[in-house]
Order: C-alpha cells, then structure tokens, then sequence
C-alpha cells in the first residue's frame, strides 16, 4: 500500500477532497473495511492523474474496477428483483433494473455519501470540478462495488448495494423523477409500430468538462422528441419522454 500511497499522495486534498485519512469515512458510508486498501484507492483514481505522473511512477485507474463492478451491481440487482417481486414477469424486472441501476439513480446515490469529496484527480480536473459530474460518480461508485467484489466477494459486494443502491427501492420506483423514458418509449414503439426509436445527437455546446447536448429522438410514424442534458444519457431521456407525450396525445 505504501508504494501507492506514496504516488497518489500529492493528488490527496483537504476534507472536501479526501485523502488516505478519509478512506475510513468513507468505509463508514458504505458499511465495508477494505482489506487491501490498494483496491479503494484504485477505484477512487481518475484517469486525469496519468499525465501528471512522474517517469517511473505506476498509474491506476478505476476503469477496470468499473468494468467489474457495473457486472456485479447488475447481478446483485436482478437478484433483488427476483426475490422481491415474485409475481411480476420478465419485462417488468427489466424495467426496474434498468431504471435501479440508471445513472440517474446511481449519481444521487453517489452524492448521498459524498462520494465526489473523495475522488482523486488531477488539479486541473478538480477545477474543472470533474469529479462532480455525473458520469463520474457513477463510474467511481460501480468501480468500489468491484472493489469489494474483488476484496471481499459476492456477499460482501451485495451487503454494501443492498445499503447504498438499494436501500429505498420502493420510493425510487415510486418516484417518476427515475422513470426510465428511454425503456418505456421503446416498448411502446416495438408493441404499437414493431420497430425501435433511433436517436441522434443535433449539437454539443460548452466546454469540454461542462457539455450541454442535445439529443433528437424518432419514434413510430415520424414523431420526434428533443432533449437536453448534461451527458447524452440524461438529454436521450428527456428526448423519449418528449416522444412518449406526444405519442399518448396521438393515439
């Protein structure tokens, strides 16, 4: 650990960034103590840090963990799904995953824990407030489930999304702030047309780490929806949800 401490010390920062003395809090946050602490600051890395590295220096990113962690947040959330709604069919577990594991969800569950104050980032990227973003919470917390798989295993991984991700399901399901509009305007386009809705992106403004998209979407007999968000993932929702209005006043 030391060797990695070592490297990331001079990208720890203060209380509101973190640092090797706030890795208890956030273990406290999540319920889990990591064993190898070189795990949690592997998943905490973003790739900024690389091209500050001095020759020689060893550089970790939590690309890999994320990978993992997105498998094992959606295995851990189906089975949840599975044994908690056992009346309902196919479809509608997939509709609930979708919508639980949903960036939407997850940065606002990133943000219940303070998880941004905890990334560890180049100083240009700090001040371009990088580790607000949303994409960015989101990648970092499915790179600590990963973390976990890999630390401690399955059931380790699933007490701690069992505690952060899925802890209040029924009022996130409950709440249309999380409706999944993409999945919904798909399911209407494939039942009533038999086809799937297309979008495209129109235009990007902003600077690099402050983009604003917007995002068209077409669906069924020439009925288009347009939004706009911060990634492409939040503007495609409001597209579809666009679409899906217009769709119901229709027909």
């Amino acid at each position: 650990m030391a060797r990695f401490l070592d490297t990331f010390r001079r990208f720890f920062r203060p209380v509101e960034s973190g640092g090797p003395e706030h890795i208890p809090l956030l273990e406290e946050k999540i319920g889990y103590r990591f064993r190898n602490r070189n795990l949690v600051i592997e998943a905490l890395t973003h790739r900024s840090v690389l091209g500050e590295l001095k020759p020689g220096e060893e550089g970790i990113t939590y690309e890999r963990l994320e990978f993992l962690g997105d498998s094992v947040l959606a295995l851990v959330t189906t089975d949840f799904l599975v044994r908690n709604f056992p009346e309902e069919n196919e479809g509608q577990l997939t509709q609930k995953k979708s919508l639980l594991v949903s960036q939407a969800v997850l940065s606002k569950k990133a943000e219940a824990i303070d998880l941004k104050d905890h990334v560890i980032l180049s100083d240009n990227a700090f001040r371009g407030g990088v580790h607000g973003q949303d994409s960015i919470q989101t990648a970092v917390l499915e790179a600590i489930i990963g973390g976990i798989y890999l630390d401690g295993g399955l059931e380790s991984a699933r007490t701690m999304v069992e505690k952060v991700v899925l802890d209040d399901v029924d009022v996130i399901l409950d709440h249309t702030d999380h409706v999944n509009y993409k999945s919904h305007l798909q399911e209407w386009t494939q039942n009533r047309f038999k086809t799937y809705p297309r979008y495209r992106i129109r235009s990007t403004t902003g600077p690099e780490h402050d983009k604003i998209f917007v995002i068209e979407v077409r669906a069924g007999n020439g009925v288009t929806g347009r939004g706009r968000g911060k990634n492409k993932k939040d503007a495609e929702q409001m597209a579809a949800k666009e679409a899906l209005r217009k769709l119901r006043r229709i027909h």
